[in-house]
């Protein structure tokens, strides 16, 4: 059966060469671009065909311009396969394609075709419910990736041609969300069944991978950065979202931990090579919930006015308990001389009263401010 299948899908990928290259020339039609295409996402599930894979790269390095015949080709060929082979190697090609650093890659927005209901067409619900979810998972990532992409670009470029125009705090958390839900999205595609470990399954696999490591590190100098900032010039709002960031972090760095373990175990390589799960110190939530928890403005106010009363309370009480004596007239006063002016208004006449302001003069002695008819003790 297996043997059948095979030959059927050889046929039909020689057929379609067939029909490529018979067709007209046009602005989204190359017949050599096409043939290429169609070799690599042929229907043979041994493995993937990275000559002609390369071969497409390459077209697409000579001039970013065949692009759309690209996307058109693979586009009409995803449209009309009921294969998940074809399929899968459908949506690594155009994985690979998002590793071009090109504007027009960026700009490119939601995939050219629609996977998210696929169903294998020649395997029974019970053995292909496994391969549809892998394709399926696949799709669903690169469509929200390329959507996001597209959204960051347009919004670079809108900055550049505003000068001095940079992504505001609350920009920046909400790109580190979609950050965590692509992440979540990468986390759900895996074989989920025993008979899906198969050469191209785990080919699959090492790509997804390597987006997981690329992807959840990226993640970790955001937030790194963005904790920071937070710190320095982010109000309640933006430390509310922080937290939500770093508690739906550590839960998802659990996942993750999850999620690499079996991919050990199923033998995908690139697994080996797996990040270290960030996990954020307890100190640096605490001063999030200090933000988001802080001191309303009216306690503050009653807290600084008894701590300044307190003060006060302490400055006019010297260390010998002397009494503060009050007068109209600014006084100077010796150290051991305690003068009451209601008990001995005699004694006022026995000082040295100063007429001018003794803060202005150069004085050995401390002088005592005093409010007119009031004893401080």
């Amino acid at each position: 059966m297996r043997l059948w299948k095979r030959a059927a899908g050889a046929v039909k990928d020689k057929y379609s060469i067939w029909v490529a290259r018979l067709a007209p020339r046009g602005p989204c039609r190359n017949p050599d671009l096409e043939t290429v295409i169609i070799k690599a996402t042929s229907h043979d599930e041994q493995c993937m065909d990275y000559k002609n894979v390369q071969r497409v790269f390459r077209w697409l390095r000579t001039s970013p311009l065949y692009l759309k015949p690209i996307l058109y080709t693979i586009s009409k060929r995803m449209e009309k396969t009921h294969s998940w082979v074809v399929a899968l190697k459908g949506l690594m090609l155009i994985h690979g394609v998002f590793c071009f650093d090109l504007p027009i890659v960026q700009r490119m927005g939601r995939l050219p075709f629609d996977f998210s209901r696929f169903t294998d067409g020649h395997m029974s619900p019970e053995k292909g419910w496994g391969f549809n979810a892998f394709v399926r998972a696949y799709f669903a990532y690169l469509d929200h990736k390329s959507v996001f992409i597209c959204a960051k670009a347009k919004k670079l470029s809108k900055n550049g041609k505003e000068r001095g125009t940079e992504e505001t705090l609350m920009e920046e958390l909400e790109n580190s969300e979609k950050l965590q839900g692509l992440i979540d999205m990468l986390i759900q595609i895996k074989p989920w069944n025993e008979h899906m470990k198969v050469v191209l399954i785990l080919e699959a696999m090492d790509c997804i991978m390597d987006e997981v490591i690329e992807l959840y590190d990226t993640f970790c100098t955001e937030i790194d950065r963005l904790l920071v900032k937070i710190y320095d010039v982010g109000g309640k709002v933006e430390a509310s979202i922080g937290l939500s960031i770093v508690e739906k972090a550590e839960f998802q760095g659990d996942k993750l931990s999850l999620y690499f373990d079996f991919c050990r175990d199923i033998g995908v390589l690139n697994a080996s090579e797996c990040p270290k799960i960030l996990r954020i110190p307890e100190k640096d939530i605490h001063e999030l919930r200090k933000i988001i928890n802080g001191v309303p403005e009216k306690k503050i106010l009653e807290g600084t006015k008894n701590d300044v009363k307190a003060n006060v309370d302490k400055a006019i009480i010297s260390e010998n308990n002397l009494r503060t004596v009050i007068s109209e007239k600014w006084e100077v006063f010796d150290d051991d001389i305690v003068i009451d002016v209601k008990e001995n208004p005699s004694n006022v006449a026995s000082c040295d009263i100063v007429t001018t302001n003794p803060f202005l003069e150069s004085c050995s002695l401390v002088p005592y401010i005093v409010l007119p008819d009031l004893i401080c003790l």
